[in-house]
């Protein structure tokens, strides 16, 4: 299988709605979930250090990762949401959406890279560990994790 990394592209909208419904099934395994509200993606598309990095197989878009820039009150970029379309899971996109977010850090001088994963997701959290993160705190079910670079 073949598939490529890019920046997101407004028109992947409904798409990325899509894969972040699926990864919240895949999760909490409810039918009863919501999606992004109305114009949450928005500050991705807008270029102000925010975007999405997607994986595209024959020009369908089959992953992404939001990445945020945040600046106050330390700089680190956070690692918003991550989904993989379940039939590409087990493929390395996972890992190589998250190390094309680690180069963007490390290119804009960015100490730390931070993102939360639910308790019970331990696929997700061995991926991160494998990846060099680490548990720095909890929100109720929810860890948070961390890496510095550098």
């Amino acid at each position: 299988m073949e598939w490529k990394i890019r920046k997101a592209r407004k028109e992947d909208e409904n798409r990325i709605k899509e894969l972040f419904l699926e990864m919240l099934h895949s999760v909490y395994h409810r039918q009863s979930l919501r999606g992004y509200q109305d114009g949450y993606l928005d500050k991705f598309f807008e270029n102000r250090g925010d975007w999405i990095c997607v994986a595209e197989a024959n020009s369908a878009v089959i992953a992404y990762l939001a990445i945020e820039l945040h600046r106050e009150p330390e700089t680190f970029i956070y690692l918003d949401d991550l989904s993989v379309s379940k039939q590409y899971r087990n493929n390395g996109i996972g890992t190589v959406l998250i190390k094309t977010a680690e180069r963007f850090a490390e290119k804009m001088e960015i100490p730390a890279l931070v993102l939360h994963v639910e308790k019970t997701n331990t696929a997700a959290r061995r991926l991160y560990e494998r990846l060099g993160y680490s548990i720095f705190g909890e929100e109720n079910t929810r860890f948070q994790m961390i890496k510095r670079l550098g």
